[in-house]
């Protein structure tokens, strides 16, 4: 019986630490000194937890496509804020203001989406914490 016990103690931290793990801080991942803003039409929605996941391909100046991979916040988190799953369309033209990764990749954090139609809708970033806890420094960091 107390093996019994014990494996099952051992499985559900095993379960939970996989769970976990999939939700981060933005600071593992992103730079609040690193605000960016794109525009460019999607390519790809994972509405999925613990983050809704898009894909959008961004034009430079020079006409080059880059496909920039942005996460916002869980579909909870959107859903209290008035999303809709289907609100991000593959083939819309959106624009995003964020933070880009510590890494420097074409991966970002979305604060604010702005829609084809100009409605402008929070993106549940998990930076929002952090200015929530206190630890953004005075004046914001929020890309604009």
């Amino acid at each position: 019986m107390r093996n019994l016990t014990v494996c099952a103690a051992i499985t559900a931290l095993l379960l939970s630490a996989g769970t976990a793990s999939a939700h981060h801080a933005f600071s593992r991942d992103f730079d609040h000194n690193k605000p960016v803003t794109l525009s460019g039409t999607v390519t790809k929605v994972q509405w999925t937890s613990p983050h809704v996941m898009t894909y959008i391909d961004v034009k430079d100046n020079n006409g080059k496509v880059t496909n920039w991979k942005v996460e916002l916040g869980s579909p909870a988190q959107l859903t209290k804020a008035g999303w809709t799953r289907d609100m991000l369309k593959v083939g819309e033209t959106v624009n995003l203001q964020g933070w880009q990764a510590k890494n420097g990749t074409n991966f970002a954090n979305a604060e604010e989406v702005t829609m084809a139609n100009g409605q402008k809708l929070t993106a549940a970033s998990s930076y929002d914490s952090i200015k929530r806890e206190g630890v953004a420094t005075s004046g914001s960091k929020t890309p604009k």
